[in-house]
């Protein structure tokens, strides 16, 4: 039987490799669609929690989970050795970026190698970690080439980025369009007809560069608008009197040529921090260099800094100083109403008020019970009236649907939102230090604390 036969008729066994917040979702999809699956991670612990049943990603909904566990069509794996069983394998790991802000692929590396022991005849292998341009044609290629197998004939090899976005209950793995593109236009129709049997549209693009760079604009196109808010909103507090989160509400009025963006102390998150980086650094290869995005990447990550600097700030209107000063952060995800910590700005900002050697450091978060900052850990309090006067400064990094503004509001004695929460408060407005609201607060602090 040959491989689109069994795309077809579901017999096709899948292989997904990183399961995570891409992989796992993916995973359970072609369960659920009727395929076998098994899950290829190199930590234990997912594979111990899949063993056991448990579910350990909140975009998954409980009766997703319950029938996929019970078709007792997916399994977990720590190695590579059902490679040669699988017909479909996609990537999924992990695309971090150095510490000097070069990428790094070496789980992309890896895991190719992986796939390349137990490479056979008709498989069809779809990178989707996010990437850039030319790594499925100049990294996982030759890798896989080294088998000896030729690519468009023996097997195919495309790329299809991910557009997970955590906490979205809208748009899902299931009805969000799906862009592919492979490195032949065999290995295309093959990897289109393969993603098109959990997806309700694909859009089919003419190589795996184009779609690796696609993925890179969605993103940066994010960071770009974001930067150019967060700007602004600290030119409103630079002015007084302009409350930059009622300029942009007012903006979104217009029906056409305007998208609402917000600032915040920062972006999270995988791809919207990394990839301008990704792309920057690829771009020098072709002596080019993109100042516009880079520059864009800089604003962002400078706002932890500047919101550490409205922390100095507030607790000096409690007669405090950073070192004598108690802060509580409020939400240690990098969005509202998720688990996810990935790059998150909060940690960022609990590092560097480590660093400048705050006295005591606590934190609140409903879904995230314990953090690790640097060599501390951390367990999350309860937001009770005791905890928040208990703390000189309060610092919303996080707006949650759980927390209560007026209950917060009420009983902190100071508060730096960086969300916008107390939009709607009228009263204790002395309290409150709001990024981008104008109010009177003028930040000396601007290049940093």
């Amino acid at each position: 039987m040959g491989l689109v036969e069994k795309i077809e008729n579901k017999s096709a066994k899948v292989g997904i490799i990183g399961l995570g917040y891409v992989g796992l979702p993916l995973a359970i999809e072609y369960v659920l669609s009727g395929f076998s699956v098994i899950g290829i991670d190199v930590d234990e612990r997912k594979k111990e929690k899949i063993d056991k049943g448990e579910n350990y990603i909140d975009d998954i909904t409980s009766e997703k989970w319950d029938k996929t566990i019970k078709s007792g069509r997916f399994i977990a794996s720590t190695n590579y050795d059902s490679v040669p069983d699988l017909d479909i394998i996609y990537i999924c790991v992990p695309t971090p970026f150095t510490v000097n802000k070069d990428p790094d692929v070496s789980y992309i590396i890896d895991s190719t190698k992986g796939v390349a022991s137990g490479l056979r005849k008709d498989q069809v292998i779809i990178l989707k970690s996010t990437t850039f341009p030319e790594t499925t044609e100049k990294i996982v290629l030759p890798i896989l080439e080294e088998t000896g197998l030729k690519v468009g004939e023996d097997y195919y090899l495309a790329f299809s980025p991910e557009r997970i976005d955590p906490g979205n209950k809208q748009f899902t793995t299931e009805n969000t369009p799906i862009v592919v593109g492979g490195v032949t236009q065999k290995c295309t129709d093959i990897a289109e007809k393969v993603i098109a049997q959990v997806v309700n549209k694909v859009h089919v693009v003419s190589n795996p560069r184009v779609a690796e760079m696609e993925k890179l604009l969605e993103n940066i196109f994010r960071s770009v608008n974001i930067a150019l808010v967060n700007e602004l909103a600290r030119l409103c507090d630079r002015m007084g009197g302009v409350d930059i989160w009622e300029v942009v509400e007012a903006a979104a009025t217009k029906p056409f040529g305007f998208m609402p963006f917000f600032p915040g102390p920062g972006i999270g998150g995988h791809c919207i921090l990394v990839d301008p980086y990704y792309l920057a650094w690829k771009a020098r290869e072709y002596d080019f260099h993109s100042k516009f995005i880079e520059l864009a990447a800089e604003t962002n990550e400078e706002m932890p800094y500047y919101v550490v600097g409205n922390i100095r700030r507030a607790l000096g209107n409690v007669n405090s100083s950073i070192q004598n000063g108690k802060v509580l952060i409020l939400g240690v995800s990098f969005k509202k109403d998720v688990d996810d910590m990935r790059n998150s700005p909060a940690l960022k900002i609990m590092e560097l008020l480590l660093q400048r050697g705050v006295k005591e450091l606590s934190y609140n978060d409903p879904f995230i019970p314990e953090i690790k900052v640097g060599s501390k850990k951390y367990q999350s309090l309860p937001l009770t009236k005791e905890t928040l006067q208990s703390h000189d400064v309060v610092v919303i990094t996080a707006d949650h649907s759980k927390y209560d503004a007026e209950f917060i509001v009420e009983h902190a004695n100071s508060i730096v939102d960086t969300r916008n929460l107390t939009k709607n408060i009228t009263d204790n407005l002395h309290k409150i230090v709001k990024l981008g609201s104008g109010r009177g607060f003028y930040s000396d602090l601007l290049n940093g604390a």
